[in-house]
């Protein structure tokens, strides 16, 4: 059974709260309309064990790869952590369909999302080096990122300074993703009067992006 793998940054649980999870749900309604039987798993990053890179995580990955050490002559620490990083990669690479969900904090995306895209960087599993450079191997999957921002990004002077959108798509290109156009709600906290407006363009938007996912061939 095909898998959607919908991913959430954000500590607010409760969607009431999180205008983000409201137009996440816009998303997943329609997207079931069309695929009802692909599953749906929600990762709630703020909810899991994630590890971060740490000395454990830099020096385990380094033994590992190039400093001639097997997983027996590992720390414990080095141990333990590597394999909550590939579980926890494991787990992605075996979606086919993929929604992110997040906000932009300070001109980037909450740091728990680097610590878990941080996990999916794993050679030979996730990306591989070629004589042409690095190749991404999660290939034939999609990917659409949901972001709801403050102030105003898309035109103006704030342009140049977005990256939590900008990274996020760079590193799943990296890995091989075909992405979606972002869908995003963007003014939020300079325009409180215009939220409804802003979050009705967002929802319609999403239910369009969930259209054309739930169109798409998956060719994993």
């Amino acid at each position: 059974m095909s898998k959607l793998l919908y991913i959430t940054a954000n500590p607010k649980v409760d969607s009431k709260l999180s205008k983000g999870a409201q137009i996440g749900e816009v998303f997943l309604e329609e997207f079931k309309k069309i695929q009802p039987d692909v599953g749906i798993e929600h990762m709630h990053l703020y909810s899991m064990d994630i590890p971060e890179i740490d000395m454990d995580l830099l020096y385990g990955r380094a033994k590992l790869s190039f400093m001639g050490y097997t997983k027996d002559q590992l720390s414990e620490g080095e141990r333990t952590k590597l394999e909550k990083m590939h579980a926890l990669a494991e787990r992605f690479i075996a979606a086919d369909y993929y929604v992110f969900v997040t906000p932009i904090w300070n001109l980037g995306a909450p740091p728990i999302l680097k610590s878990f895209m941080d996990c999916m960087f794993l050679h030979g599993k996730t990306f591989t080096n070629t004589e042409n450079g690095p190749k991404g191997l999660l290939t034939g999957r999609k990917a659409l990122h949901i972001q709801t921002r403050g102030g105003i990004y898309s035109t103006g002077p704030l342009v140049e300074f977005e990256m939590g959108d900008r990274y996020l798509r760079k590193a799943l290109e990296f890995l091989g993703f075909e992405l979606m156009d972002t869908v995003y709600a963007e003014g939020l906290d300079h325009y409180p009067k215009q939220i409804p407006e802003i979050m009705t363009a967002a929802k319609e938007k999403a239910a369009d992006a969930a259209r054309e996912m739930a169109k798409a061939i998956v060719t994993i």
